[in-house]
């Protein structure tokens, strides 16, 4: 009786780890810890660097003419008495800023609209209608993507000039759509396509026709696709430079056109080009950040699908 009661208590008493099992297990511990302090730091000293030039250009717009002329921006952590919004003001003087502003805004809004309205009802069409040729107007889309912009620039000039819209706002609007579409098309054609197809056929057996279920069923799942096209969208038309040096009317050239014309014109007016640099990135990164989460469900969606 004594030997089975000391059996059993033997084999419900814990068993000791091996020595060298409980270091690894502690040493995995402390080392699994210490690369996610030393991950977290890194990431933390990347997104410093990268938002530095953001800074530098904000602390710059802060500061006077003299002030930025004598030393970098640094300075004005040691002297922050040099802080001031004289600079804002006068750039909503300047009415080559503001109305460059706003030709900006009626360029890039109309543009965005436009790719992804055409876009999405094109990747649908792609992705679920039957037509003749749908697989061979796609490999077209498909190598359109390839086409640079530089080499339309020569004869999308001369086709303006003969229609009449060379160096107006419709224009450049009409240059952006055109070659904003091959891509729209492409990745929402690819997004639209992983949609269930009973999910369609449901939606068809309860009534519902092409453009009830493109409304209903198609844009609601395909969001955040949407939203990661708008967001890219709007940023290429509103950085862009190139095409607007170009197609834009000269009396109202966007901002980024602007700018550089003030640097040319004006090589020592930096108190006004620097609050205008940053009005001008600030915006996009507003935008950006306004439709991050939609951003990033669009972007894993597409990465797990």
């Amino acid at each position: 009786m004594t030997t089975t009661k000391a059996a059993t208590r033997a084999e419900q008493a814990p068993r000791a780890k091996p020595a060298g099992e409980a270091k690894q297990s502690l040493g995995a511990r402390i080392a699994a810890r210490a690369g996610g302090g030393v991950m977290r730091v890194f990431l933390v000293l990347v997104a410093l660097f990268w938002l530095m030039p953001t800074i530098g250009l904000l602390l710059s717009s802060l500061r006077g003419a003299e002030d930025i002329a004598a030393t970098g921006w640094w300075k004005i952590f040691t002297a922050p008495s040099e802080l001031t919004f004289d600079n804002y003001q006068r750039l909503l003087e300047n009415s080559t800023i503001t109305d460059s502003l706003f030709s900006t805004v009626m360029i890039t809004v109309p543009s965005t609209f436009l790719v992804v309205v055409i876009g999405s009802f094109a990747g649908y069409a792609f992705a679920w209608m039957d037509f003749p040729g749908r697989d061979w107007w796609f490999l077209v889309v498909v190598g359109l993507l390839v086409v640079p912009v530089q080499v339309a620039l020569i004869p999308v000039s001369e086709l303006f000039g003969s229609i009449g819209i060379f160096e107006t706002t419709f224009g450049v609007i009409m240059f952006h759509t055109a070659f904003g579409l091959p891509f729209a098309i492409f990745l929402l054609r690819n997004f639209f396509a992983e949609i269930p197809r009973e999910l369609l056929e449901a939606a068809r057996l309860d009534g519902a026709g092409e453009i009830r279920l493109f409304t209903r069923v198609v844009m609601p799942l395909g969001g955040p696709a949407i939203a990661s096209l708008g967001i890219f969208q709007f940023l290429w038309v509103w950085n862009d430079m190139l095409v607007a040096l170009i197609f834009a009317d000269s009396e109202s050239p966007p901002i980024t056109v602007a700018l550089q014309q003030q640097v040319r014109q004006f090589g020592n007016n930096i108190d006004v080009l620097a609050p205008g640099a940053f009005v001008s990135m600030v915006i996009p990164l507003a935008v950006f950040f306004a439709f991050q989460r939609q951003f990033v469900s669009g972007v894993m969606a597409g990465a797990v699908k």
